[in-house]
């Protein structure tokens, strides 16, 4: 699924905010969503009714890589960028490290992580100044969101 901007992954409302359910054809209700996206991100969101796929993509043993796109407010200086890289930022629930690279300028970053904790991204460069504008998955593991249109759903072979 190609969870859109200002939606919640949630099977109840929240405030006015559409939940991906809401979104989804009717047909993929009982499915559970792997992983979370934040209602201000957009990108991959994995759903399944298979509890092995699930704990695969998950648990942290498994070191499944994810990928995302992300607009800062501002240039990442090169400092900041070896520091999340090379040391890890220390937030209240442990030290966040983060892989980046540039993609068109030091505002537009590839960010790839393993493990992730709730608003990990958003969270690790708050702590240095900088404001994430846009977020979005593009890679859970083997999955890849492709050429996807938001908002939509297709089914794959696992």
């Amino acid at each position: 699924f190609n969870k859109p901007r200002g939606c919640v992954v949630t099977r109840k409302p929240q405030d006015d905010s559409p939940t991906i359910y809401d979104l989804i054809d009717s047909k993929y209700h009982n499915l559970k969503p792997i992983g979370r996206l934040d209602k201000d991100s957009s990108g991959l969101l994995l759903l399944t009714n298979d509890g092995d796929l699930a704990n695969n993509l998950t648990h942290p043993s498994k070191q499944k890589i994810k990928i995302y796109h992300v607009i800062l407010d501002k240039n990442l200086e090169p400092l900041h960028q070896q520091m999340i890289s090379d040391y890890g930022i220390k937030l209240e629930d442990g030290i966040s490290k983060l892989q980046i690279a540039k993609l068109e300028d030091s505002k537009h970053l590839e960010v790839k992580m393993s493990e992730g904790s709730n608003r990990q991204i958003r969270r690790t460069f708050k702590a240095l100044g900088y404001e994430v504008t846009e977020l979005k998955r593009i890679v859970f593991g083997d999955y890849s969101l492709g050429d996807l249109k938001e908002g939509r759903c297709i089914e794959v072979d696992n």
